[in-house]
């Protein structure tokens, strides 16, 4: 069975992406992974576009409308899918995610380490300072990854989209923020890599000099996504791919069936 880890690292805007992130063009440059352009739902804002990764379905059916609409999911997340299907999953992500799909409002104290099968998200270390520091977040996802085998990884660090609300997206801030993230995952890239996982690495929005997102411009809308494993055919694409036909994607590399809200889509970066 084929294990997938989801990585969506806040605020990454496309052409910062490309030009800052030397290891994962690397891969891209040799041959070891895929690349393409994702357009982003609307609006443009962080706790609707979870919703739209995790979910597969737009603000106007799911309801997750603004960063204040603060409750449980009524949709049908990956989390309840693998779970549904007796696999296990995971997610160290900021805590606005927990309370998507396990329980809102967060208790600080109760939900910032989960361990509970019964639940949606059934291996969780959540975080709730922007600023907390990307390393961690990634050394939270490994210890989920080592200790609990999951079938499922959902990671999120929060650190570029931080530093893009501080100093804008075209700041050495910024920037320097996407050369830490590319480090960060270039130490730990090889070793999944190895383990057969198939890596997806994508963003929710992305940010525009203003230090803002939640528009409709290019900067906050176009993303990127890197796709790495035996299952998808390596290059460079040019075809743009939506944003809700990433949660479809995942349900078919582990082997479940998506949910009936989520869309149909092909996918020309898939082997066979």
């Amino acid at each position: 069975m084929q294990k997938v880890i989801l990585v969506v690292i806040d605020g990454l805007q496309y052409e910062t992406a490309l030009t800052q992130m030397g290891f994962l063009n690397h891969l891209v440059e040799k041959g070891k992974a895929a690349h393409l352009k994702v357009i982003s739902e609307l609006p443009s804002m962080s706790r609707p576009l979870y919703e739209v990764l995790l979910t597969g379905t737009p603000s106007s059916v799911n309801g997750i409308t603004s960063n204040q609409a603060v409750r449980l999911s009524k949709e049908q997340s990956l989390f309840h899918l693998t779970r549904e299907a007796g696999l296990r999953n995971g997610a160290a992500a900021y805590y606005w995610v927990s309370e998507l799909y396990n329980r809102a409002p967060f208790h600080f104290v109760e939900d910032r380490q989960q361990y509970d099968e019964s639940k949606p998200i059934q291996c969780g270390s959540f975080y709730f300072e922007d600023a907390y520091p990307d390393s961690h977040l990634i050394l939270d996802a490994e210890i989920i990854r080592r200790k609990q085998d999951p079938h499922f990884l959902y990671i999120h660090p929060m650190g570029l989209d931080h530093a893009g609300h501080v100093y804008g997206s075209n700041s050495k801030q910024y920037r320097g923020r996407a050369i830490e993230m590319d480090v960060i995952l270039a130490n730990l890239l090889p070793e999944w890599m190895d383990a057969g996982y198939q890596i997806m690495i994508t963003a929710d929005h992305g940010m525009n000099e203003d230090g803002q997102h939640g528009g409709t411009g290019d900067a906050e809308r176009h993303v990127p996504f890197y796709a790495i494993g035996s299952a998808f055919q390596p290059g460079s694409y040019s075809e743009s791919m939506p944003q809700l036909a990433v949660a479809p994607l995942v349900c078919k590399l582990l082997g479940i069936n998506p949910s009936e809200a989520m869309i149909t889509h092909s996918y020309p970066f898939l082997v066979g």
